[in-house]
C-alpha cells in the first residue's frame, strides 16, 4: 500500500510531473475546443441577447481557466513541483461547470 507523502518526505522526481503537465495541456485544449464550438453555435443560431451573454461569459470563463492552467503548468517546471492549491482546484472545476451552464443557456 502506498502512502501520500508527508510534508517532510521528498516527492518522487519521476515522470509524474511531466504526465500532469501534459494532462493540463490536454484539458486546456479540450476546454478551448468547447469554447470555440460555443462561439460557432452562438453565431449560427443568430445573435440573440441571451446567446451573446452566454458567449461573452464563456469567453471570460475560458480566459480564467487558461490563467489557472498556465499557472499550474509553470509550477510543474521545477524539479520539485508545488502542490495544486485548493483555490486553484476549485477555480478550475468552477470554470468547467460555468462553461457547461453557459453553453446550456445558449442552446435555449
Amino acid at each position: 500500500m502506498t502512502h501520500a507523502p508527508v510534508s517532510g518526505e521528498p516527492r518522487d522526481p519521476g515522470l509524474q510531473p511531466e504526465r500532469t503537465r501534459l494532462a493540463w495541456r490536454r484539458t486546456t485544449l479540450s476546454f478551448t475546443v468547447v469554447a470555440v464550438l460555443a462561439v460557432k453555435v452562438g453565431i449560427q443560431d443568430g445573435t440573440t441577447p441571451l446567446a451573446m451573454t452566454g458567449l461573452a461569459l464563456s469567453a471570460l470563463v475560458w480566459i480564467g481557466f487558461l490563467a489557472v492552467a498556465h499557472r499550474r503548468i509553470r509550477s510543474l517546471s521545477p524539479a520539485r513541483p508545488e502542490l495544486l492549491s485548493h483555490r486553484s482546484g476549485w477555480l478550475a472545476a468552477g470554470c468547467v461547470i460555468a462553461l457547461a451552464v453557459f453553453g446550456a443557456t445558449m442552446l435555449h
